[in-house]
């Protein structure tokens, strides 16, 4: 969005930049502080939560912020933030509840503490965008909900996958065509890798083993083509997407891959591959007039039916603060559901596992995640990937095999598990999960 840099720059020339707090100090976060620091006009670092408090005084070392603070109260937090001072606590609520902030960004990847934050800066008026794929493939679409009626808007984030996806869509749907597949490309796909065989590329890029191991497993690339379906409305194949199938040739001539009568039957499809050269993500779209067909034969765009288009590279932070933007300033959601969910994320068992045995968070050693239809989903009772952390299994799941709610015991008073029961009554008037999690609350 051009029209996004003369925005920010008006704000910037006003004295009114946009006041951004990030929830979490992690990798990314930090990459994004030093570009909001010291490149983005029209926007300004207000704040910074962590756990553990000393991760954000170092993001903020990292970034150079000047002026530095660690206030305890709501007055405190609200007057330092006035006078042009940097909070960093362990208070995320602290941030959410501040007259001075204007946009949080959660770039935690936990779904339970999320769904909490979201709702206190729903109640705030604080506008959200997700750095955090995890809960938007979860509850996501039920969230808008409740962002909706608060009047604020939650939205995903450029530079992303699913960002750098739907900008594409968007803009290939702009020049007439009709969007068939809409795919993710990586690198790798191993589902049984875990944080002890991607302990070195962690090290060598100063990353969380757990998160890196969730790129590597499939577990991140089903949330984000997740959130991609339930913007567009397009569905997987099978559960599963194309389980790491390798096309390393061509992108122009990747829609050969796919059967176009069957894409055209299910509406559109999200879909990822492995290995393509200089390519992030990918449009397949056709175009139902001969005669445009003719021009994109001359543009170089081939014969058809299926014209590529592509973005060779995915910026992540660099682009965070153009979401920023569009929300504050344009009222724009970068992926926002169409309603409820139409694909989501399942757990699967990573290997043998044992009845008590009480299961890990995604992108550790015991599950995976997997791009399922809703319908598959919710008729089957899958467990979702998002929300498999604290489960104690009540039977033994062989390796490879989906858990589902039948299997697990939840933790008591999750609120992830309350709003993922609410969001199934409300978008499919179905109640067994409400049932299930009122048992356990």
């Amino acid at each position: 969005m051009i029209i996004v840099d003369n925005a920010l720059q008006a704000r910037e020339k006003e004295g009114r930049p946009i006041r951004v707090a990030l929830i979490g100090a992690g990798f990314m976060s930090q990459g994004l502080a030093n570009h909001i620091v010291h490149t983005k006009p029209g926007m300004r670092l207000v704040g910074v939560f962590n756990r553990r408090v000393q991760r954000a005084f170092d993001l903020c070392q990292y970034a150079a912020v000047p002026d530095v603070v660690k206030p305890t109260t709501q007055t405190e937090v609200d007057l330092a933030i006035r006078e042009g001072k940097v909070v960093v606590t362990d208070d995320a609520y602290l941030l959410a509840r501040s007259t001075e902030v204007d946009v949080l960004v959660d770039v935690t990847g936990s779904v339970e503490f999320g769904a909490r934050l979201a709702f206190e800066a729903f109640r705030h008026k604080k506008d959200v965008v997700l750095l955090n794929a995890e809960i938007d493939a979860t509850i996501g679409p039920i969230l808008q909900i409740y962002a909706e009626k608060n009047g604020v808007i939650l939205s995903a984030c450029d530079g992303d996958e699913p960002g750098v996806q739907i900008n594409l869509y968007r803009w290939v749907k702009g020049l007439g065509l009709t969007p068939r597949v809409i795919g993710n490309i990586k690198g790798l796909q191993d589902p049984y890798r875990n944080p002890t065989t991607q302990k070195g590329f962690a090290e060598k890029w100063a990353q969380n083993p757990a998160m890196v191991t969730s790129f590597a497993d499939g577990s991140k690339i089903s949330f984000e083509q997740a959130i991609v379906a339930n913007a567009t409305g397009f569905v997987v194949r099978s559960r599963g997407m194309s389980r790491g199938l390798e096309y390393k040739d061509d992108v122009m001539k990747i829609g050969k891959i796919y059967d176009v009568e069957e894409i055209r039957k299910l509406g559109g499809i999200v879909d990822y591959v492995v290995g393509t050269p200089l390519t992030k993500v990918y449009v397949l779209a056709e175009h139902p007039d001969p005669k445009q067909q003719h021009y994109l034969n001359l543009y170089k765009m081939g014969e058809g039916p299926l014209y590529s288009f592509f973005v060779p590279y995915h910026l992540v932070h660099f682009e965070v603060p153009t979401a920023i933007a569009r929300v504050a300033l344009f009222r724009d959601s970068v992926a926002k559901p169409l309603g409820g969910p139409v694909v989501e994320v399942c757990a699967v068992a990573k290997r043998d596992l044992k009845s008590g045995e009480v299961l890990d968070d995604y992108g550790m050693y015991m599950t995976y995640g997997e791009a399922v239809n809703a319908d598959e989903m919710c008729r089957n009772h899958y467990l979702p990937e998002g929300l498999v952390e604290g489960c104690m299994l009540t039977r033994d799941i062989p390796k490879d095999s989906v858990i589902t709610y039948d299997d697990v015991t939840l933790p008591p008073n999750r609120l992830a598990d309350q709003l993922r029961a609410e969001q199934y009554r409300h978008f499919r008037r179905e109640t067994w999960l409400e049932e299930l999690v009122g048992l356990h609350a």
